[in-house]
């Protein structure tokens, strides 16, 4: 199985940006615990701060890929065209986001990714990408 993990604006800072909400542990570090929990799946793995290099990703994965787990920041809520590109391809995708944007500023409370998404995971941390890699699986 491969799952791929696009994740978005900022978060290459996971471990240093604002502890008490993201926590004080990188990506890097959480993603080589989630490979030594599901050995079964081939994991590729896509930061950037870039809108254009999120949509190439989502492209270049989204017809090879059991699965995108995709956390797009704050592109959530400006980006039509990563909503577009999600419905352009066959992978499903499950939005994830590590803290409740539902509970944030209320510009946080529309995304353009939610209704192209299988679906989307809120508030529970690192947590989430671990819950849709488990989605996956089962749903395979």
């Amino acid at each position: 199985m491969k799952i791929a993990i696009i994740n978005g604006p900022n978060l290459n800072l996971l471990g240093k940006r604002e502890p008490d909400v993201y926590g004080n542990m990188s990506f890097e570090q959480f993603l080589e615990g989630l490979k030594k929990k599901f050995p079964q799946v081939s994991f590729t793995y896509f930061q950037s701060n870039v809108e254009g290099e999120l949509i190439n990703e989502i492209q270049r994965v989204g017809f090879d890929h059991d699965g995108i787990i995709f956390n797009p920041g704050g592109y959530t809520h400006t980006s039509v065209a990563i909503g577009d590109a999600i419905a352009a391809v066959k992978t499903p995708v499950v939005e994830v986001h590590i803290s409740n944007v539902h509970a944030r500023e209320d510009f946080r409370k529309l995304s353009h990714v939610s209704a192209k998404a299988v679906g989307s995971i809120f508030g529970l941390g690192l947590k989430g990408y671990e819950l849709a890699v488990e989605w996956f699986i089962k749903k395979n």
